[in-house]
This record gives C-alpha cells, structure tokens and sequence, in this order.
C-alpha cells in the first residue's frame, strides 16, 4: 500500500490482505534503520484474524520515499497520516525500540488514534552509545555491526531460531545495510534527544503492554522500570533469555503477548 503524505509517499505493508470496512486495526512501527519486513509474522496473523493492518516503513526507510524525519515526534505525526491515508481512525499501536517510542509519543499526543499501546524493547530516556553514534554519523558499517551484536542474546547470536530457516544476526546485518546514508545516525541521534518519554507516558489514557527481553542489553529490564511506573494502566511480560532483537529471537511468544492486547 503506497500513502500519500506530506512527508511523501510512503508505503505500508498490510499483511498481504485488503483494510476492510468495520474491523478494528493493528499499526506496527519499526526501530532504527530497518523496515516493515521486521513485523511479517504478526502482521500475517492479525490479517487473518479480521483486523486491517499497517505496517509503514517510515519516511526515507524501506520502500518508502521523503526526508528521514528528524525527531521522534516528527516521526510519530508520519504515522499519524500514514494511518489517515489508509482510512484508520483508530488502532493499536505497536513498536520496537525506536519505534516504541515513536508509538509512545503518538498514543500521548494523539489519545483519540490510539485504542492500545504495545511498547516492545523500550525504555526512556533511550541512550545511545557514543561510539555508536560516531559511527553512524561516519556512515561506518561500524555502527550496524554494533546494533547487531548488541540486538541479539549470546545464545542467538549462536542460531537456534523458534522458527527454523531463519539466520537471526545475517538477516538484520542485511537489512541495516540496506538503509540509506545517514539514515542510522538520525534515528538514533532522535532516540537520544527524545525527552519526552516520561511525561507522554503519564499522560496515556489506553491499556500498555511492556514486552521486554531478559537479556537486553541495549534497553535493559532495569532501564524500564521509571518508564513502566508512570504509565497508569501497564502490564509488563518478560520474555526469559532474550535480547532486544524480540520479534527475531522470540517470536511466537512476542505474537503471544501482543494478542492479549490488540
């Protein structure tokens, strides 16, 4: 599905199936440097249980066109007229890392869009390393080497998907090199200047679920706490032996859980 913003056009996987009038949608929203692709399992199932999905590559990422934007909140107003463009007045909002608080930011600033809230590998303030964003700001395969070794538990980055077939750490080195010049550097530069993750978090007025990897060492369990506890209406699921890369490492149980609040 290509959508027609003034961001640009930017196109949004849905799933494999047409929206259909009546059935209460799902948004999915992607982390730093990647695209829709990270979100085809759940996305294929709530398609196929009556719900219209959308999962956007956002401006300058994947298939989809315009300038990166610059800030987390700038990147939360692309999905808000990505979801218009597509007819959805409402959904459940998910998103990974980044993309998490690009959700957080959208469920906060726009309440009436947002019937629920799935925030998976987050935490705020989300700090980058700085190295890693020397190298990205370098353009240097540096920085996707970085968020590859640190996305992943040591006992994946050693194989043994839940879903056979799938090389886990070569399939997200391929994706983050397939990302733009300066794409990587201005999404984390937006996940370290985002200060608003605190106060959007108190201001939530939808259900929250915190999906979150046990052996995450990029947004930590401990990291989440402050986030977690300002959220009025919050469930926490840890998901035992993880790191931050969730829907890779885990993803029958991260489907499992996000149906509980879809």
């Amino acid at each position: 599905m290509e959508l027609s913003t003034s961001q640009g056009t930017l196109f949004a996987y849905t799933g494999a199936r047409g929206h259909k009038d009546g059935q209460q949608a799902v948004v999915f929203i992607h982390g730093t440097g990647m695209d829709h692709t990270v979100w085809v399992l759940p996305s294929r199932y709530f398609a196929r249980h009556a719900y219209n999905v959308m999962a956007p590559d956002l401006p300058a990422h994947g298939r989809s066109q315009g300038q990166p934007a610059p800030t987390i909140d700038a990147m939360a107003d692309a999905v808000l007229e990505a979801m218009a463009a597509a007819g959805i007045e409402s959904a459940a909002l998910v998103g990974h890392s980044m993309g998490s608080l690009v959700a957080l930011s959208a469920a906060a600033r726009y309440p009436d869009h947002a019937r629920s809230l799935a925030l998976i590998g987050s935490t705020a303030p989300m700090g980058v390393h700085p190295d890693m964003l020397q190298y990205a700001s370098d353009n240097d395969h540096g920085v996707i080497d970085m968020l590859t070794y640190w996305g992943y538990s040591k006992a994946a980055q050693l194989g043994g998907n839940e879903n056979p077939g799938m090389w886990m750490t070569g399939g997200t080195l391929r994706l983050l090199e397939r990302a733009a010049d300066d794409i990587i550097h201005v999404d984390l530069d937006a996940c370290q200047t985002y200060d608003q993750g605190l106060a959007h978090a108190e201001s939530l007025n939808c259900p929250t679920l915190f999906i979150l990897g046990e052996r995450d060492i990029m947004t930590p369990v401990r990291s989440a706490q402050k986030l977690i506890a300002a959220v009025a209406d919050a469930r926490v699921c840890v998901l035992e032996g993880s790191g931050h890369s969730l829907m890779m490492e885990r993803p029958n149980e991260v489907l499992d859980a996000l149906i509980s609040i879809v």
